[in-house]
């Protein structure tokens, strides 16, 4: 019982904290679930937000499912699952109760604009540590390459980008055991 609650309370500071969608919440995923609680590696925290991209749904969701269910089957998913969507759900209908009234203010205006501002820093920090993590060899920079221009020059979907990265990774690493490398 007491996992679940830790469970439940990890996902919801994470989902209390997250501004700004999926991706603003890599540094507050690492830092409590990998840092702190080590209930995954980064590298599994990767592989995970990978797969979450790629399934239907909230990234944050996903992500939070998986763990959860790592941790304590269906019912440990369920509670991460709920933990990340609570404080979402209470600040929703705390905005829809005010916001209407105070849209056109200024300062409400600056503070989002700054909030926007430290959302992109805590990006491009996580981007970082995730390229130290995922990016090792000469392979990993070609597929990395290759899944940028796939993404901004022929506009493909994250879907097929994953897919064929996880085939090219699965290509390189058999044609190096053939030759007897190790990536």
């Amino acid at each position: 019982m007491q996992q679940l609650f830790l469970l439940f309370i990890s996902f919801f500071k994470i989902g209390l904290f997250t501004f700004g969608g999926g991706y603003a919440m890599l540094p507050l995923l690492q830092d409590e679930l990998v840092r702190r609680r080590k209930w995954t590696t980064d590298e599994e925290l990767l592989d995970y937000y990978s797969i979450g991209q790629c399934t239907p749904g909230v990234i944050a969701v996903n992500v939070s499912t998986f763990i959860g269910y790592k941790q304590k089957g269906v019912i440990g998913g369920c509670v991460s699952t709920l933990g990340m969507i609570m404080p979402s759900l209470l600040i929703i209908v705390l905005i829809a109760a005010i916001l209407a009234k105070y849209m056109h203010n200024q300062y409400l205006a600056y503070a989002f604009a700054g909030i926007r501002v430290a959302v992109t820093a805590l990006i491009a920090d996580t981007l970082l540590g995730l390229w130290k993590k995922g990016i090792k060899d000469k392979w990993a920079i070609f597929i990395f390459l290759v899944s940028v221009v796939l993404l901004l020059w022929f506009n493909l979907s994250a879907i097929w980008i994953v897919i064929l990265a996880s085939l090219a990774g699965v290509g390189i690493y058999k044609l190096a055991r053939r030759k007897g490398d190790s990536l």
